[in-house]
C-alpha cells in the first residue's frame, strides 16, 4: 500500500520540495523541518433497529448515493467535524441522512478502515453506535443516501455493504458479538 501522504511532494508550510517520508505515517520537510502525521479521521456509523408491526427486528439500511461504493448497502453515518464529539457527529449524520434525530445512542465498538476519496486512501477510525429513533420516526433518504429501507435482520447480508469496515461491523453485529440493549427495549 502506498504511503498515505504520497500525493504530497511539497511541504505545506514552506512549499519546498523534499517533503520526504519520515516513517510509515509521517512526512518531514528537509528544508524547514516541518513534520506532518497522517492520523486516521474519525467517522461514525449507526445501527438503527426497530421491531416491525409483526414483532420482527429490522435494521435501517441505506444505499450509497455517491462513490466510493455507490449503489451498495451502508449504515447511516459519516465523518465527524472538527470540534465535534463522536456522539455529536453520530447524531448530526443520522439526522442529515435520515431526517430523524436519534433519541438515544450507545457506543458499541470501532474498526479501522481505508476510504478511497479524491484519489487518496483516507485512513479512518470508524465508530459504531446503536441508535434509537422515536416510535413515530419516518426516515427518508437525504444528503448522500440514495435510499433507506427497513430490512429484517435475518435478511441482512454483510457482503452487500460496500465499505470494508461496515461489512465487518454488520457481520459482527449479526453474530451477536455486541450488546443490543437499546434495540431490545424498543
Amino acid at each position: 500500500m502506498p504511503h498515505p501522504l504520497d500525493l504530497f511532494a511539497h511541504c505545506p508550510r514552506c512549499g519546498a520540495e523534499g517533503f520526504a517520508e519520515a516513517n510509515a505515517k509521517a512526512k518531514r520537510c528537509t528544508c524547514c523541518g516541518f513534520t506532518y502525521y497522517a492520523n486516521p479521521y474519525a467517522a461514525t456509523a449507526a445501527f438503527i433497529v426497530r421491531h416491525s408491526p409483526s414483532g420482527e427486528r429490522q435494521l435501517l439500511v441505506a444505499t450509497r448515493g455517491k462513490d466510493p461504493a455507490k449503489g451498495t448497502s451502508d449504515l447511516p453515518g459519516g465523518f465527524c467535524d472538527m470540534d465535534e464529539t463522536a456522539e455529536q457527529g453520530m447524531a448530526r449524520e443520522v439526522e442529515e441522512e435520515t431526517g430523524c434525530r436519534p433519541t438515544r445512542m450507545e457506543y458499541l465498538f470501532s474498526l479501522p478502515n481505508v476510504y478511497a476519496y479524491s484519489g487518496m486512501q483516507i485512513h479512518t477510525m470508524d465508530l459504531f453506535f446503536l441508535c434509537q429513533l422515536s416510535a413515530d420516526a419516518q426516515p427518508r433518504p437525504a444528503d448522500d443516501v440514495a435510499e433507506l429501507r427497513w430490512v429484517p435482520l435475518r435478511e441482512v447480508r454483510p457482503e452487500q455493504f460496500g465499505l470494508r469496515s461496515v461489512s465487518q461491523a454488520v457481520r459482527r453485529f449479526l453474530e451477536g458479538n455486541t450488546k443490543l440493549s437499546i434495540a431490545e427495549s424498543t
